[in-house]
């Protein structure tokens, strides 16, 4: 101990006695490793950002509330003529069975990193127009009263 201690001593710094100094040493040093191996998780994609994780429930959800509110558009017509229960019910458990199986195989889409930052966001890049409170098409006739 005596030799680092003058070997400090020549350079100009005193020597390291403090606990607290060792201490935050060695959690900066567990903290330092914890992040590689993040880095190493991420790398081999093992770890995947919150974001992503996030952006594809809200995909996936958004798939599943479309499907399931036209399903009253897709079995009104089909069971519009039946009057037997038993039937109309089959029409609506396939239909129901039918939604979930297409659901089931569910693929998210897979952005690339060069997708996400030629823009700066995640937001998809497709224009989208305002709409303006204009009526469209040719103005209607004026009404004539007639009394």
């Amino acid at each position: 101990m005596e030799a680092t201690e003058k070997i400090n001593t020549k350079m100009g710094r005193p020597p390291i006695t403090d606990p607290d100094y060792n201490l935050a040493r060695a959690r900066k040093m567990e903290a330092d490793a914890e992040l590689t191996e993040l880095e190493l998780l991420k790398a081999k994609g093992e770890l995947v950002p919150t974001d992503e994780v996030k952006n594809e429930w809200i995909n996936a959800l958004s798939s599943m509330r479309a499907k399931l509110l036209s399903l009253p558009t897709i079995t009104a017509p089909l069971v519009s003529n039946e009057t037997d229960v038993s039937i109309i019910q089959d029409i609506i458990e396939k239909q129901i069975h039918e939604a979930l199986n297409e659901l089931s195989n569910y693929t998210p889409t897979k952005q690339t990193k060069s997708e996400n930052s030629s823009n700066g966001s995640n937001v998809s890049s497709q224009t989208t127009t305002k709409v303006k409170n204009k009526s469209m098409g040719r103005p209607r006739k004026a009404a004539i009263i007639r009394s």
